[in-house]
């Protein structure tokens, strides 16, 4: 194997990469050379003026936090973890961080969709909660009750040995998951977790500096890459590609190396081994964003918030379906199934990509706010997010997605 064809794989492995590639198939679109959608970008002011509309409703004073996992463990105004985290459990903040980073990791891979019919049964509000806050306060009344620890004193940990022998069964029962209550990709899930344990395991120097191998040895790893306590948003997401990325199932690889969620489109053009791949990395842009906020409780400043990109996921995707910035060309799309590398899928999720960053420029336009105060972490928060689930549901009875994607729990 050449290193050129190493470095070029790699390349793919950065937010940069999704960023130009995204750019790059919304540029096609708007000369009109997609096969399945069409763009119109005299439709963004009103999708701007949507989600300033959600934001201001979440968030009057318009201090907006990142979009992270975390703000899915607060419900009923009580954040969950915040209350779990801040009684004096941890000897350092490294080692709080250390346990923030395997909750977050855990429950990321959790996040995959849900399907509309899922709930979890939360025994301290009484609430059914369905779709992705469901997801996330089950996966932390796991962690909070120990199921991924392999030591009962101290529930708080992900062992690697214990991801790594993972009974599809327990996490069936944790998610409260059954014939009538069905969580779709559970397998695909408790598959994905077993790989992070079985990886953790085999990789001690990233992710056993101080202790038994477990995710959370991850923030050792990031911590030594930091410049006068300084971390820029990228190197949180090469450290998760490069050293996550080999748990995600066998999808394309180049010089050996695992892409993740990155897939063919052949308008992409490149005049390297390349040519024809869009890298997307939701699920890894969602965990480095979910861990930002550790990183800066355990005194690290983390900077180039805006190096990331906006998140190719179904809300994101569905508010510019929904408002018709982007139209698909046959309507009948709409109601057939398309499998995640179908070239419409990689379409639309590239396209949200491109359009998220023109976006955020429209709604800091309408604030007079800059990057550096109103990231597009936080616009997504506001945000994009929500004002993409706000119209789904005003367009669908049960909120679902504008387009219907065959998901394995493990992309969206």
């Amino acid at each position: 194997m050449s290193d050129s064809l190493e470095r070029e794989a790699r390349s793919l492995l950065t937010a940069s990469a999704v960023r130009a590639r995204a750019g790059h198939m919304l540029e096609i679109g708007l000369a009109g050379g997609l096969n399945h959608f069409t763009v119109d970008l005299d439709r963004m002011d009103r999708v701007a003026e949507a989600v300033l509309a959600v934001t201001r409703k979440a968030y009057p004073a318009l201090d907006v936090p990142f979009h992270a996992r975390w703000r899915h463990f607060v419900l009923g105004g009580v954040d969950r973890w915040a209350r779990l985290a801040d009684t004096p459990l941890w000897p350092d903040r490294a080692a709080r961080a250390r346990a923030e980073f395997d909750l977050a990791i855990v429950s990321v891979l959790l996040d995959a969709g849900a399907g509309a019919a899922w709930r979890y049964y939360d025994d301290v509000t009484g609430a059914n909660i369905g779709r992705s806050e469901g997801l996330a306060i089950a996966s932390l009344d796991m962690f909070r009750n120990g199921l991924f620890s392999g030591d009962a004193r101290a529930p708080f940990r992900a062992d690697a040995d214990v991801l790594a022998q993972l009974p599809l069964a327990s996490l069936t029962s944790a998610f409260q998951a059954n014939e009538a209550n069905p969580l779709l990709g559970l397998e695909g899930r408790a598959d994905l977790l077993r790989r992070l344990g079985h990886h953790v395991a085999n990789y001690p120097e990233i992710f056993a500096r101080h202790e038994a191998p477990r995710p959370g040895g991850l923030f050792d790893y990031i911590a030594a890459r930091a410049v006068s306590g300084t971390i820029p948003a990228p190197t949180i997401l090469a450290a998760v590609l490069n050293e996550l990325g080999p748990i995600w199932p066998s999808r394309l690889e180049l010089a050996g190396i695992p892409l993740g969620d990155c897939w063919h489109h052949p308008a992409i053009k490149a005049n390297d081994s390349t040519e024809g791949l869009v890298p997307l990395h939701k699920l890894s842009q969602w965990l480095s964003y979910s861990l930002i906020e550790p990183l800066q409780r355990a005194g690290f400043k983390v900077t180039d918030i805006d190096g990331l990109t906006g998140l190719a996921e179904y809300r994101n995707g569905g508010l510019f379906v929904d408002h018709e910035v982007l139209r698909l060309r046959d309507a009948a799309d709409a109601e057939r199934a398309h499998a995640v590398d179908s070239l419409l899928v990689v379409e639309w999720r590239a396209l949200t990509v491109a359009l998220l960053d023109r976006l955020a420029e429209l709604v800091r336009a309408k604030l007079g706010r800059a990057p550096e105060t109103l990231p597009l972490a936080s616009i997504l928060e506001g945000g994009t997010w929500a004002a993409g689930r706000t119209i789904a549901f005003s367009r669908r009875p049960d909120g679902s997605p504008p387009l219907k994607v065959i998901s394995d729990g493990t992309v969206f």
